[in-house]
């Protein structure tokens, strides 16, 4: 009989050079196949999962034990009933002769918000805008307003837009970026600068003798000397950066091209 060999040491498991062990991450059965199809469907996984078996059950929450609130102590004397109901925990032997005074938040909280903006929003981006009459067109983000509406502009001698605000869920942001430089937006280019006048034009608009009353009239917005100015402040500076480029030419009719989808083009396949 052939003699025993002695057996191996077990081998100690090496921890990794890092030190710390990763944990083995399944994948699900139910994955994403792509374009949003999943690998089961709902009735599938509804099988595969065994809810059926769930149905109906109920299963009753064990009662609480109360917590005794009095301990009966009995008591001396021959016409005192024997016993009393004391209290475990005494009540309060102060009580506050005014209520306290509840702090409520203003009603203009709502302007006070901290306001996020995307982070491929930055100034010099250029945006697709995808509302409003100017929608399709292609502008520059020229600044952040503290209501969190983006301010932007075509320029206007590129494709007929002009300072406007804009909110962020509105507009596609590309990789496409201006260096607009040490480009400082005007202060007094805020909120209240773009605040439409809420005159009724009923009453701003004069009628003549003999002109029939119901028939409404509306007033043409006409920019004022000072909205040109900033207008002309800002797309010069957006356009002196554009010149510095070396695709200014590309850039140019980028900017003056408007954007639309066509047959078999599908929004979010694209890479702006």
């Amino acid at each position: 009989m052939a003699p025993k060999q002695p057996k191996e040491a077990a081998k100690t498991p090496v921890a990794p050079a890092s030190g710390v062990k990763k944990a083995k991450v399944g994948k699900p059965r139910n994955y994403d196949l792509g374009n949003g199809i999943v690998r089961f469907s709902k009735s599938k996984m509804f099988h595969k999962t065994a809810k059926y078996k769930f149905i109906g059950k109920k299963n009753p929450k064990a009662p609480k034990a109360k917590k005794p609130t009095v301990v009966v102590k009995p008591i001396g004397g021959e016409k005192n009933g024997g016993t009393r109901n004391v209290l475990l925990r005494r009540r309060k032997s102060f009580y506050p002769t005014q209520d306290k005074i509840k702090t409520h938040r203003h009603h203009k909280c709502f302007s006070k918000h901290v306001r996020n903006i995307r982070p491929n929003l930055t100034v010099g981006t250029v945006c697709i805008l995808l509302a409003g009459r100017h929608a399709g067109k292609r502008v520059v983000l020229v600044g952040v307003l503290p209501s969190g509406l983006l301010l932007v502009t075509g320029p206007f001698a590129f494709n007929s837009c002009p300072l406007r605000r804009v909110p962020q869920r509105y507009v596609i942001g590309t990789s496409t970026n201006v260096e607009l430089g040490d480009f400082k937006l005007p202060a007094h280019l805020d909120d209240a600068y773009f605040k439409k006048n809420k005159k009724s034009t009923k009453r701003s608009v004069k009628r003549k003798e003999g002109e029939d009353i119901f028939a409404t009239k509306k007033e043409k917005y006409v920019p004022s000397e000072q909205r040109k100015t900033d207008q002309k402040t800002v797309d010069d500076a957006v356009i002196k950066a554009i010149g510095k480029r070396a695709d200014k030419k590309v850039l140019r009719g980028y900017l003056k091209a408007a954007f639309g989808l066509r047959s078999s083009q599908f929004a979010h396949r694209l890479r702006f």
